[in-house]
């Protein structure tokens, strides 16, 4: 329910409406969502007490429906129901199947895909006379018995309640989830220098830049991966240098034991040393892209909306090789050189879709669908294009047709400027 506060609501002046989250939530329907998600999870984690675990197989798919119960009451909405949840193990020999975008079997999957488990799933969902009930195996197979969790009055998924390494697998799981970001840069943010006692990870808003940049330089000496911060700074002002229209000499975190402030500066060819807050929104953002390039900490999946804004047009390749780069390079072992991230970017732009694989692109529109009850609405619909790997099991794909938009000029334009400045 508290997730449900960040929906955007469908009617004017409210949000957080559960009902927003359903098909035709507000018709007397049932009301049902199933989502899947198969990923690759660490295979060593640390609980919440900091005890370490690990998982037995690191090839999950996670499965979960939640429903909605009307209000029994005139001052409630109602709320939302656990129905389902699921976490099963896919072999070592099924995952060729599985992982079928082009990547190396020698050094990146037979390092990702790792353990092996004789029994059933992890979670399981059982009708008991008492209410429905989500069993937690243990991750010794079929022996033990479940560990039954009522699930009628759950007001979060089990997962999400698994927190000692008791249970390493579904542990790994939900750590894995947990490492999922949606990256919402915001020029204020990314300008606020950081107090001494403030986090050192960058938030989904870009808020604490200074601090990981400080956080990153000064661990690599540690961790004996740089022989000073200052080949960091380098490392982060030689990519931020590739924008072009930036005369970057250096980089730097200042410390203020005054003020106990750090404060990030940008030095420029001609002398001028200029704080973050004097940065442009395009040059911050793409700064931002920079820093976790060089933090080893951030993995799991990163969604990013329309990355190119602020980027002048001349530097959208630039950026978008920026963007490719912190996604893992599947043709080599993940390591801290080559951190386990997969990147989600959507975008509007003609010239980021003219420069990407067709194997990355997956085409949003909205269509027309059958809700549950029978009835015909509007939905989006995410196809990849006809002839790459997605689209091998799919009768629902796109084709080169469906971005004429993306690569013709509109009526109107001038003819003479190069495509990706149009539009």
């Amino acid at each position: 329910m508290e997730a449900t506060q960040l929906v955007r609501g469908s009617a004017a002046g409210r949000t957080g409406d559960p009902r927003d989250l359903f098909w035709d939530g507000y018709r007397d329907h049932e009301r049902k969502i199933s989502l899947a998600a198969e990923m690759i999870v660490p295979a060593e984690i640390e609980d919440d007490l900091g005890s370490p675990a690990q998982a037995t197989t690191t090839f999950l798919r996670y499965e979960v429906s939640i429903g909605y119960v009307r209000a029994d009451g005139e001052a409630s909405v109602g709320r939302l129901s656990l129905l389902a949840e699921r976490l099963v193990h896919i072999t070592r020999g099924d995952a060729p199947n599985r992982l079928r975008f082009k990547h190396s079997a020698k050094y990146f999957r037979n390092n990702v895909v790792l353990g092996k488990r004789s029994g059933g799933p992890f979670l399981s969902t059982e009708n008991h006379e008492n209410g429905l009930v989500i069993n937690v195996h243990g991750d010794g197979g079929s022996f033990g018995r479940p560990q039954p969790r009522a699930a009628d009055r759950a007001g979060r998924t089990v997962l999400s309640t698994i927190s000692t390494n008791d249970h390493p697998t579904v542990l790994a799981a939900r750590r894995e989830m947990q490492s999922w970001r949606r990256l919402a840069l915001e020029p204020s943010a990314l300008r606020t220098p950081d107090g001494f006692a403030e986090p050192r990870t960058l938030s989904s808003d870009g808020r604490h830049l200074a601090g990981t940049l400080f956080r990153i330089a000064h661990d690599s000496v540690r961790h004996q991966t740089a022989p000073d911060p200052d080949a960091v700074y380098a490392r982060v002002a030689g990519r931020l240098a590739d924008l072009g229209d930036l005369g970057v000499k250096s980089i730097d975190v200042q410390s203020d034991q005054v003020r106990e402030v750090l404060t990030l500066y940008l030095n420029e060819r001609g002398g001028l040393r200029l704080a973050a807050r004097g940065l442009s929104e395009g040059t911050l953002r793409f700064l931002a892209l920079c820093v976790i390039l060089e933090d080893p900490t951030i993995t799991g999946v990163i969604c990013m909306e329309e990355p190119e804004n602020g980027i002048h047009p001349a530097n959208l390749e630039t950026m978008l090789h920026l963007v490719q780069d912190l996604a893992v390079d599947p043709s080599m072992a993940p390591d801290t050189d080559n951190p386990f991230r997969q990147v989600i970017i959507n975008t509007h732009s003609p010239g980021v879709v003219q420069l990407c694989d067709r194997n990355d692109i997956l085409v949003a529109d909205s269509r027309l669908q059958s809700a549950p009850d029978g009835s015909t609405v509007r939905a989006l619909s995410l196809r990849p294009l006809t002839g790459t790997w997605r689209a091998k099991d799919s009768s629902d794909t796109a084709t080169d047709a469906d971005l004429v938009v993306y690569i013709t000029a509109p009526a109107g334009a001038q003819n003479k400027l190069p495509l990706d400045l149009v539009g």
